[in-house]
C-alpha cells in the first residue's frame, strides 16, 4: 500500500480518492488519530460480533498535506493486507467494510471513482 491520489482495495472492483472537501477536523470527528509526523490514521475492525478482539480490521492513512492516502484490509496486527472478496465464509467482513466506506463517503472523507 503506497500513498496515492486514488486507491483500491485488493480484490475490490472500486476505486477510491480523497474528496475535494476534506478537513482536518472532520477526520478527528470520525475518529482517525493523528501521528507525531501529522499523518491521520484510522483503524476500524470488521468483525461485528466482537470490536475488541484481534481481527482483520479496515485501516486508512491519509498524508499530513490530505492530498495521498493508503487503504486496505489487513490482518490484526495491521502488517498483511487481505483479499476479503475471495471467500464466501467473511461476507459479513465485506458488508461491515461497505458500512465503513459509505460512512466515509458520507462525511466528506472519500469518494468513490
Amino acid at each position: 500500500m503506497a500513498y496515492t491520489s486514488e486507491a483500491k482495495i485488493l480484490g475490490d472492483s472500486r476505486t477510491f480518492k480523497l474528496s475535494s472537501g476534506i478537513k482536518k477536523y472532520t477526520l478527528r470527528d470520525i475518529g482517525f488519530m493523528e501521528t507525531n509526523g501529522g499523518k491521520f490514521v484510522l483503524e476500524r475492525p470488521l468483525d461485528r460480533n466482537s470490536p475488541y478482539s484481534a481481527s482483520i480490521k479496515l485501516k486508512v492513512t491519509i498524508s499530513s498535506d490530505l492530498k495521498s492516502f493508503k487503504i486496505g484490509v489487513t490482518s490484526a496486527n495491521g502488517l498483511k493486507e487481505i483479499n476479503i472478496f475471495n471467500n464466501n465464509v467473511v461476507s459479513d467482513h465485506v458488508e461491515q467494510l461497505n458500512f465503513l466506506l459509505d460512512n466515509l463517503e458520507q462525511r466528506d472523507i472519500l469518494s468513490e471513482m
